[in-house]
């Protein structure tokens, strides 16, 4: 039994080592927290314009989506009687 941990031990040691030395995935994680980096400072920067864009955006929305209830069926054209 205590033969049996002593192996489980040495290849759980052995699988850290290994993943500690694999760099791999080094570049890519290094160059996701650039981006989000570089996406957090455009929105500091546009925070003004950011907000500006959304709140006209909001409103057209607002306005369109008030005048289709208000808009009688049909959309207010006539329909041919055939007279």
């Amino acid at each position: 039994m205590m033969q049996n941990l002593m192996v489980m031990k040495l290849w759980a040691q052995a699988k850290l080592q290994r993943f500690v030395r694999d760099e791999r995935g080094d570049v890519n994680i290094v160059s996701i927290v650039v981006l989000i980096g570089i996406a957090v400072l455009l929105a500091i920067v546009f925070k003004d314009a950011i907000g500006e864009l959304l709140s006209n955006l909001l409103e057209t929305i607002s306005g369109n989506a008030t005048d289709a209830v208000n808009t009688p069926a049909g959309g207010g054209a006539t329909v041919p009687t055939g007279d």
